[in-house]
């Protein structure tokens, strides 16, 4: 490992922090959290914690000795100022007088010490920061020394390594650590690192640059020994010639994981992601792979994102997912089966108050393809598939050494249904759609765009369709969507797109299928070419487009919905719009079969009828176009409508997350015109 201090950055930052009149301690400390938590091999997903003992002024005007240290949910490579809440020093060093304190107390305390009241929860390990006599602080879970302490000689393999670190055995973070090192740092008063182990490392100094190069020259030194062992130390069990792709699994996976208890009565689902590499496939193909995934995590804190163990499954041979999905059945059930029993001998064991959580698996190592991560949203699915290729990395060299030997069950349980983790689980708020995913064709801008927001919004994941790449790259990453180019009028185009989405999130729970266009002619007149193009898009598309989600939500078999932008010129055609509204009226009836073949499996198809909604169809000159056909100015063709209003995108929008989210209606058309009689279903 090598520093990647730069002293040019250094002043760039700092500098700029201290012109804006931020105190120069606590500039210096955001330029090294930085370096820091900018590298995963040393700090992911909230693996560590930095501090700076400073100086600031009270209320009263006169000076007081601090502590910034990193608050709580603060991602350390990306951290301001406010992530590192300032916090009482004396006080909180005080702290470590009392002989116990419970977690919860603990952070009372902690929080009646903090400078600003509205301030982040300073780490739980704010108390030990204090303690150490150094006004930097650094402390990480870096790979290589998880890698050296989770073995089972891992404390001969410190002493080894670092002869002049104070070592800590194993301690839950908290107030019991802080007291266990702080009676470590009593009896080696000049010691500038401390190993904890199964958990991490600390350096310190009282100066910013020695203390983060510190870490890197003792992480580099744990690397180094670890090369020593034996670099691919998994023995490989053969593998089928052909095999299936991630897409097609991964419904298959995503289905399983679904539970019926969501929001407003949905089945609450999970959103996947999929990562391999040479590394990863050595692991997952391992003839011991099933073991190695049971062997608990890198470090005690991955429990709260992966649970305590993974699923190891066989490599799904092409042509054979059933025989796959069979396995995977087993796999699950005995998974559950293992958790119920884990979360039950270990609940007593604390006194029987714990709530279980969900007992489903986040991580899923798969022979043959590599590792499948699960979460309630992309971001979740993200952290669990970054730790769980960490734990890869962490377990090979451990494995190539002398093994891997993880903390005991109870060790794991402690810190899964730690009271504060409980307290934070608490007052999480779920939207409507979290965790399902939605594809919206023609969703560059206007209606499109707008149906892709509000779903956003919603909770949805959202991959977004249009045949103008650069345009809907854009548009998706405003509002962090996935944006892709497709042709919806080339079948292979629209199969290879949702393909693409399910490799990206784990599968499809929502179609809003919007894009069309709008083309005039008198029937007679309007050439073949037109109105081919005409079907082309406003109903093979939609076709194209369907079938493919369909698949995929068979697959899933936790139902889905599609909705459809119909018009209104499908019951009320005007002059001069033969090929759109002929069109149009197809495509009610494609909704209304999609409905009848496809609701046993609990997968709704509705539409939309909208009239008269400026968007990249419906363009001023055609405004002007159809207000002259229709004999009236464009203000009044506009608000031609009962209720007198012009109807606007966002209207409409609504109307599609209303049908998204309806349990009970299927077949169903809702009309969003401002009130046009003519076109009333009846």
């Amino acid at each position: 490992m090598k520093s990647r201090w730069s002293d040019s950055e250094f002043r760039s930052v700092v500098d700029g922090y201290v012109r804006s009149g931020l105190n120069l301690d606590l500039a210096t400390r955001v330029y090294t959290t930085r370096l820091l938590g900018g590298d995963p091999q040393l700090v992911l997903h909230g693996g560590g914690n930095t501090s700076v003992k400073t100086v600031t002024t009270d209320a009263d005007g006169s000076e007081v000795a601090v502590i910034c240290v990193k608050g709580s949910g603060w991602d350390m490579g990306a951290i301001e100022p406010p992530g590192l809440p300032a916090v009482r020093l004396k006080e909180l060093a005080a702290l470590a007088r009392f002989d116990t304190l419970s977690d919860v107390e603990m952070v009372r305390q902690q929080r009646r010490l903090l400078m600003d009241p509205s301030a982040p929860n300073p780490s739980v390990e704010a108390i030990l920061h204090a303690l150490i006599p150094a006004k930097h602080v650094d402390h990480t879970h870096a790979n290589a020394i998880v890698a050296l302490t989770n073995q089972p000689v891992g404390e001969a393999l410190v002493a080894e390594v670092f002869p002049d670190s104070i070592v800590v055995p194993y301690v839950m973070p908290g107030f019991d650590l802080a007291k266990a090192c702080a009676k470590a740092l009593a009896a080696a008063p000049g010691a500038t690192s401390m190993i904890l182990m199964k958990h991490g490392i600390f350096t310190w100094s009282d100066d910013p640059r020695e203390s983060y190069e510190a870490m890197i020259e003792l992480v580099d030194r744990a690397e180094r020994r670890l090369m020593k062992g034996r670099p691919r130390p998994f023995t490989q069990a053969p593998q089928p010639q052909s095999l299936a792709s991630p897409a097609d699994i991964m419904p298959l996976l995503r289905g399983r994981l679904a539970q019926p208890t969501g929001v407003e009565g949905r089945p609450k689902r999970m959103i996947l992601t999929f990562r391999t590499s040479p590394a990863i496939l050595d692991f997952c193909n391992a003839e011991n792979a099933a073991d190695l995934a049971s062997r608990g995590n890198a470090t005690p804190d991955h429990v709260l994102h992966i649970k305590r163990k993974a699923v190891a499954l066989p490599a799904p041979e092409a042509g054979k997912l059933d025989a796959f999905a069979a396995k995977l059945d087993s796999a699950l059930a005995e998974y559950v089966a293992d958790y119920r029993a884990y979360f039950e001998r270990n609940n007593a064991r604390v006194g029987g108050d714990r709530i279980m959580l969900d007992p489903l698996p986040r991580v899923f190592y798969v022979a043959g393809l590599g590792i499948f991560g699960a979460g309630g949203s992309a971001k979740a699915a993200k952290i669990s598939a970054d730790i769980a290729e960490a734990t890869v990395e962490v377990k090979a060299k451990a494995e190539g050494v002398h093994g891997w030997v993880p903390l005991p069950e109870a060790e794991m349980f402690d810190v899964e249904y730690w009271s504060l983790e409980q307290a934070k689980l608490a007052k999480q708020v779920e939207k409507p759609l979290s965790g399902q995913i939605a594809v919206v064709t023609g969703g560059a801008s206007g209606l499109g765009f707008a149906v892709a927001k509000a779903l956003r919004d919603e909770g949805a994941e959202v991959a977004v369709l249009d045949i103008a790449a650069d345009a809907v790259a854009k548009a998706a990453k405003s509002i962090g969507a996935l944006g892709l180019g497709c042709d919806v009028t080339d079948a292979s185009a629209v199969d290879r797109a949702v393909a693409e989405v399910v490799k990206a999130f784990g599968g499809v729970d929502i179609l809003i299928s919007n894009a069309g266009a709008a083309i005039q002619g008198s029937l007679v007149t309007v050439s073949d070419e037109a109105f081919e193009k005409a079907f082309a898009v406003n109903f093979w598309a939609h076709h194209y487009v369907a079938r493919a989600a369909v698949r995929v939500m068979e697959s899933q078999k936790t139902g889905g919905a599609l909705v459809f932008n119909v018009s209104k010129q499908a019951v009320n055609p005007g002059p001069d719009f033969g090929p759109y509204g002929t069109s149009k009226a197809a495509l009610m009836a494609l909704m209304r079969q999609y409905a009848i073949e496809h609701g046993a499996s609990g997968i709704t198809s509705n539409a939309v009828n909208a009239d008269r909604i400026r968007t990249g169809l419906m363009t001023d000159e055609m405004v002007a176009e159809r207000s002259k056909a229709r004999g009236v100015t464009p203000d009044a063709y506009m608000r031609g409508n009962l209720l007198k209003r012009e109807v606007l995108a966002s209207d409409v929008a609504a109307a599609f997350v209303h049908l998204v989210k309806a349990r009970a209606s299927t077949g169903a058309v809702v009309t969003v015109d401002g009130g046009n009689v003519a076109a009333m279903l009846r």
